[in-house]
């Protein structure tokens, strides 16, 4: 689209699919509306239902306060899309510009968008999994049900994961006084996502409302009795637990299985795309027509030296789509990069918990404000001397102030912009534990000599 006139044509009368009715997805489409787009618009989605919000799931939800009918997201305006639910994608032509569902239709677009978030990690033993009272949390179906069973009064509830959503859900037990067992392979809860300080306070925090948390240990079998019910949970360590409830809360597969022989730049981590929401194909060329959204897209960020991330935010989803409908419908020299600093929220045994920047892109971190014993302060977390991160316990608003910091690439350690520093506040390591590798990925190989037929060529190995 090299002229204004083309552009203004595509406005009008183009065709925009976006593959993926989520938050991001339905954010992106009213932004195309609001942008002027006046084209046809067809929203792909392998749910029922048309967009709802995800985080009160693990939330409100489970509690009973909200019923899942009750999250769905609301529209700032009227999109006037052909909507397509209930049947996923199954692949994408570049060669044609055409969405095959899995029903055997397909979708012509001049440009899509893809906002196919990510799915619950199952458990990996489908006899087990499929054990009455087996639960994972990721869709309204899925917390209907476990809202359901804790409401019916387990005599204890399993937690296997103490990420963000396990211990949420180990919250809620523990508010419905439910016994609850979490089991955690790392050495603390949260300690992937904030680091080995953070994960001890929120240890002590578990442990404090009566969780039993077990750490450093797998689950290696859930047990069935005679009517297919879960009964108990078998533990790497020889121990075993009664329970009645299972949570399966072992994080999320990114949605793009379907795209593996489309060309595009697609792994484990989700598809690789410009700071414009621009998606990269296998060679490492970007695309013109085919953009990124959402929990799916992995981006480069300039704050974080142009390395890859991937987010699974509320924020950066509705962010991020707002960047790929502006880049959708104008001209090259008009786009936006997605330059947000991500954020993120959880509340848990009585906390709120707040984060800024990437703790995860950090080598040291320090308490800069408050008590850490009170579970109020804020932690400040630095890279090779600057300034690029901050978690907050019941300590929100001093958050914009660093947010600033790391915008401005600000020294670490920060001082403190309150009376209420520690007086024994010193830096220590980060201390995150090491990557876990999926066992399955694809790996790429380049062929040819010149530059006008050397490409890559992907290679996927099972192990």
């Amino acid at each position: 689209m090299s002229s204004a006139h083309t552009l203004q044509g595509f406005k009008r009368d183009g065709r925009i699919a976006i593959v993926g009715a989520s938050l991001a997805g339905l954010r992106a489409a009213e932004a195309l509306r609001g942008e002027g787009f006046t084209g046809s618009l067809t929203m792909i989605g392998d749910e029922l239902g048309e967009p709802y919000d995800r985080p009160p799931l693990s939330k409100q939800v489970l509690t009973g306060w909200v019923p899942t009918d009750g999250t769905k997201l609301p529209r700032r305006r009227d999109i006037d899309a052909q909507w397509l639910l209930g049947v996923p994608a199954s692949g994408l032509d570049l060669a044609t510009n055409h969405v095959h569902l899995a029903d055997g239709n397909e979708v012509a677009f001049d440009r899509v968008l893809i906002s196919t978030g990510v799915r619950a990690r199952p458990w990996p033993v489908e006899a087990e999994a499929s054990l009455d009272g087996v639960f994972v949390v990721r869709t309204r179906g899925d917390a209907d049900g476990l809202q359901q069973a804790l409401a019916a009064g387990p005599s204890r509830v399993l937690i296997i994961g103490a990420g963000f959503t396990g211990s949420e859900i180990a919250s809620i037990c523990r508010e419905r006084d439910i016994s609850v067992t979490v089991a955690e392979l790392g050495p603390a809860p949260l300690v992937g996502a904030l680091g080995a300080m953070i994960g001890d306070v929120a240890a002590d925090m578990q442990r404090a409302h009566g969780v039993d948390l077990r750490c450093g240990v797998k689950v290696t079998q859930l047990e069935g009795d005679a009517q297919g019910r879960l009964c108990r949970a078998h533990f790497s360590d020889g121990s075993t637990v009664d329970a009645d409830v299972a949570v399966v809360a072992l994080g999320g597969i990114r949605n793009t299985d379907w795209l593996q022989d489309s060309g595009l730049a697609v792994g484990v981590w989700g598809i690789a795309c410009d700071s414009g929401c621009r998606a990269f194909d296998l060679n490492g060329l970007v695309t013109d027509d085919v953009f990124v959204a959402g929990d799916v897209a992995r981006c480069p960020h300039p704050v974080y030296e142009y390395r890859f991330i991937s987010l699974e935010h509320w924020a950066n989803a509705v962010e991020q789509a707002d960047i790929a409908a502006h880049n959708m419908v104008n001209a090259q020299a008009d786009r936006w990069p997605h330059l947000a600093i991500p954020a993120f929220w959880s509340i848990q045994f009585g906390v709120n918990i707040k984060s800024v920047g990437v703790p995860t892109f950090a080598d040291e971190v320090v308490v800069t404000q408050g008590s850490v014993p009170d579970h109020r302060f804020v932690a400040a977390y630095g890279y090779q001397g600057r300034v690029t991160a901050a978690v907050s316990f019941n300590n929100a608003k001093w958050l914009d102030h660093y947010r600033k910091l790391i915008e401005t690439a600000a020294p670490f350690p920060p001082p403190c912009p309150t009376p209420d520093q520690p007086v024994d506040a010193k830096p220590v390591p980060v201390d995150f534990p090491g990557p876990v590798l999926l066992s399955q990925g694809a790996t790429v190989v380049v062929t040819g000599h010149d530059p006008s037929e050397r490409h890559v060529t992907a290679v996927r190995t099972h192990r």
